[in-house]
């Protein structure tokens, strides 16, 4: 037989034959002589032997019946007929990888390439022959898109080959299983059925597929399965693959996904601490997604919610040990009891420590003691503190150390508001400008003192709330100018000592504290205003004009002293109507005072 798509080649009729056609040839010249006895011309003669090899004489290029008549030398020799034998390599006779199963008297097809070699045999092929029967049924099989049997048997660049029953197909390496195949040894030589995906007769091509019939048998397995579970049940299952976010486990023919979240009320960190390939766990069916076949799998759910009993075990306030689980920017998790975490937020973790990392105060498995701050039960939250289980530092500080207390420190900062000292327990207390001196502005005082400096001061205001300890250097030694004008107010008259001679007026003390007065003040006579009138070491009655304390300064004036006197003198020895002169009152109150 012919393939659909090859042309019909014309006969020829062979001009050299062997002993049998010649034979032939000779029986037919004697039927010439006799037709031509019988007076039939040339030419029908002619036309009934061209008819006859036609007839007799199988087309090249087709499939013909044989019979073994022999086996020899490796090869099979087979009677294809029409008075013709060929040979064939026992090898064409043998499924890839199997013996040959050809005997003497074993009718076959082969394919007649020739009708004639060169020793006078038929050219024929068993191999070619399956070929041509292989793509007539793999056509067959491709339009009803029905299954075919095949077995691997050879690896090319991107898959495998497969023999078809005659005909070679490729596997691409992605289509031989649902998950790629670390070793195809195993699937070599068997026989097994097969998707063909493409093909193309005229180019030699077929591409087929293992994955697709597994998917199919994996699809119907699924279903019958997935059609006898109800969410809510519980059922045994192996665990077959395990994953950063959960676990695979096979329900007898389908694979639900028990995720990591579900395994324990506990936090998981990663699915090998309580599974292991192999292993067979019980599991609940949470959620079965019918349009997917996925199935959600859980393990907690078949144990009691730790959660129900946590306000009754967890009450506001009270203080327990837990264990560090993790550790994030915003706080850390303890867990209180396995399936029960709450969170020390950054802010409830120290009272000193306010802009670190949670994890430079608290290490993951660390065991610490926390209080119960707040529990949502329906948010399944629990917030916790870790200072809390500690006593307040800055009351602890105000206990023992009381306004008036002096303290020493260290320099931890500068600031262009001032110093802050570092006290015990970690709190820091801070010295203000205004408190580092009492002679200096305190700009000028604070570039006196450097990071890391020992520095004693005076506690002056405790800030529990706040938290908040105002400390102050310039006390160490008391207020000399409060101890210095202590009993001394506008309008008191002093006695002060001329120190400098300057051309605005002089500089004067008194009782340690620097004082000036100004040219205008140093006479009520303007013509006795004149600094160089006095000398360094003269003794001067001035009367106090102001006492500032923030500037640390009196103010001093002999005019106003000259002037209150006068006013005293006029008060008591005349009136400005008595007719007595300026100078008659000064004299007799000068008398009066002899």
């Amino acid at each position: 037989m012919t393939r659909p798509d090859q042309p019909v080649r014309p006969r020829r009729t062979p001009t050299k034959t062997g002993g049998d056609n010649r034979s032939a040839r000779k029986n037919v010249c004697k039927g010439t002589r006799d037709h031509m006895a019988q007076n039939v011309s040339m030419e029908e003669f002619e036309a009934l032997l061209n008819e006859s090899f036609e007839i007799d004489t199988p087309a090249e290029g087709s499939v013909v019946k044989g019979r073994v008549i022999a086996i020899e030398a490796g090869q099979a020799i087979i009677d294809v007929g029409y008075k013709m034998e060929g040979r064939v390599d026992l090898k064409e006779f043998a499924n890839p990888g199997e013996a040959p199963e050809i005997e003497v008297g074993d009718d076959v097809e082969v394919y007649l390439d020739r009708v004639e070699n060169a020793r006078g045999e038929a050219v024929i092929s068993r191999d070619k022959a399956r070929r041509e029967e292989a793509w007539d049924r793999l056509e067959k099989a491709y339009a009803d898109d029905a299954r075919v049997e095949g077995a691997i048997f050879g690896r090319v660049k991107g898959g495998f080959t497969v023999d078809l029953g005659g005909a070679v197909a490729f596997l691409p390496g992605s289509q031989v299983d649902v998950r790629p195949v670390r070793d195809a040894g195993p699937l070599m030589g068997l026989k097994q059925p097969f998707q063909i995906l493409k093909m193309d007769r005229r180019r030699g091509n077929i591409v087929v597929s293992r994955r697709a019939i597994l998917e199919e048998s994996r699809a119907e397995q699924r279903a019958e399965v997935i059609g006898k579970l109800s969410e809510g049940d519980a059922v045994d299952g192996v665990v077959k693959n395990i994953t950063e976010y959960g676990a695979f486990v096979d329900l007898g023919g389908v694979d639900g996904l028990l995720h990591v979240t579900d395994m324990a009320w506990r936090r998981v960190n990663h699915p090998s601490e309580i599974l292991a390939i192999g292993e067979t766990v019980k599991v609940q069916v949470i959620k079965i997604n019918k349009d997917t076949h996925r199935i959600s799998l859980g393990m907690k759910q078949l144990q009691a919610d730790p959660w129900d009993a946590v306000e009754a075990k967890f009450p506001l306030a009270s203080v327990h040990t837990g264990r560090v689980t993790n550790i994030t920017d915003y706080g850390a998790f303890v867990e209180l009891e396995p399936g029960v975490e709450g969170l020390v937020h950054v802010s409830e973790m120290s009272w000193t420590k306010k802009n670190v990392h949670p994890g430079k105060i608290v290490s993951t498995s660390q065991e610490v003691d926390v209080m119960v701050l707040e529990i949502d039960t329906a948010k399944r939250r629990v917030s916790l503190g870790l200072k809390q289980t500690m006593r307040n530092p800055w009351e602890v500080f105000a206990e023992t150390h009381p306004e008036g207390t002096q303290v020493e420190g260290e320099v931890k900062n500068i600031t262009e508001f001032g110093l802050f000292i570092g006290l015990e327990n970690d709190i820091d207390g801070m010295v203000h400008l205004s408190d580092l001196s009492w002679d200096q502005r305190g700009e000028e005082a604070i570039q006196n003192y450097h990071k890391g400096d020992m520095v004693k001061a005076v506690v002056t205001e405790v800030d529990i709330e706040k938290e908040r300890i105002s400390l102050s250097v310039k006390a160490l030694g008391g207020d000399a100018f409060a101890e210095a004008v202590d009993g001394v107010k506008r309008g008191s008259i002093i006695t002060v000592e001329v120190t400098s001679i300057e051309d605005g007026g002089i500089e004067v003390e008194y009782e340690g504290m620097k004082s000036f007065i100004r040219r205008s003040d140093l006479s009520r006579d303007r013509a006795e205003q004149r600094p160089e009138r006095f000398q360094v070491g003269d003794k001067l009655d001035v009367r106090v004009t102001n006492v500032d304390s923030k500037t640390r300064r009196l103010g001093l004036s002999i005019k106003a002293r000259e002037i209150a006197e006068e006013k005293e003198a006029v008060e008591q020895y005349g009136s400005s109507d008595s007719g007595a002169s300026l100078g008659d009152i000064l004299g007799a109150a000068l008398k009066g005072g002899e």
